[in-house]
């Protein structure tokens, strides 16, 4: 058969839940077009049902995930920078066509895509240097604070990044020991659910990081109020939506961090993701713990949060 009469596989997007790829428990899709309205895909639309399943895979890997050694998560977000640079082509096909950028400005967003990964795997085993030490005591003891990962973050992916912005909310919340439901940018999916797939084909465990795609606020809402879920990352927030998940987030107090200055059109995606990132996307999802001991003479440790 010659390729004029072939008819090309159209590309069947899914979840990204517990390490597996299901559709959305509801069945339902919706259509996914491009800058100028053309039809892309179908993505799933997922459910409240979509969003407690993820919760519950998040919990479940949060403990291997965050027992790991800092260095090897480093390794293991540094291979998610590897598959990546294999697959460079598929992400500047997607970025171009969700973002309306042309193949060169798109291929600078995936490489930026990719370093930022990088950057990342490069502080895993380095923030608690900064984040934590040695404090000095008026007494005959010592105490030590170290940094530990908050838990199970829902995190609101910008709306307008499709890729970049999506890296580099997701690479800080996994590399400092959290695990992740990740809700994409409602308008442009696709790059964050073949995001999934990399994912899969990394050493990421199934369950560290959880995508779904749909309506922002039809799911965000459940994981603001879910007692299991320990902090909720607002950047894909507008401002009244934004609001609402913190009023519910405060119920079970979950760390809020809130979405920066919002634009013109009420998004809060004002944010310039090719600058330098700093360590403050890493810090917000880290608790503080002190631990004490007497010194000159052995006794029993205590401890504080």
């Amino acid at each position: 058969m010659s390729d004029q009469n072939r008819l090309g596989v159209f590309k069947t997007y899914k979840l990204y839940v517990g390490g597996k790829f299901p559709r959305s428990e509801s069945g339902r899709v919706y259509e996914v077009t491009d800058s100028k309205g053309q039809w892309l895909a179908n993505a799933p639309q997922s459910s409240r049902k979509d969003a407690r399943d993820a919760v519950v895979a998040a919990r479940k890997a949060f403990g291997g995930w965050s027992g790991a050694t800092a260095y090897n998560r480093g390794q293991v977000l540094y291979r998610v920078a590897e598959i990546l640079e294999g697959r460079k082509d598929q992400f500047v096909r997607e970025v171009a066509a969700a973002e309306g950028l042309s193949k060169s400005k798109a291929a600078a967003v995936v490489d930026a895509a990719i370093d930022r990964w990088v950057w990342y795997a490069g502080w895993t085993d380095k923030i608690g240097q900064i984040s934590g030490g040695a404090n000095p005591v008026a007494g005959p003891f010592f105490n030590l604070s170290t940094p530990e990962p908050t838990g199970v973050v829902a995190v609101l992916a910008p709306r307008k990044s499709s890729f970049l912005g999506l890296v580099s909310v997701i690479a800080p919340v996994i590399a400092t020991g959290n695990t992740a439901v990740v809700i994409a940018s409602a308008d442009a999916p696709l790059p964050a659910l073949s995001l999934g797939e990399v994912l899969a084909t990394s050493d990421v465990p199934g369950g560290v990081v959880n995508i779904l795609s749909g309506a922002t606020a039809e799911l965000a809402a459940p994981l603001a109020a879910h007692q299991d879920v320990n902090a909720i990352d607002l950047t894909g927030a507008d401002t009244a939506l934004a609001k609402e998940l913190e009023i519910a987030a405060a119920d079970n107090l979950k760390r809020v961090l809130r979405p920066q200055p919002v634009d013109a059109d009420g998004a809060a995606d004002s944010t310039d993701w090719l600058a330098s990132p700093g360590t403050h996307r890493l810090t917000a999802f880290l608790e503080t713990k002190t631990v004490w001991h007497p010194t000159g003479a052995l006794g029993a440790a205590g401890s504080s949060y």
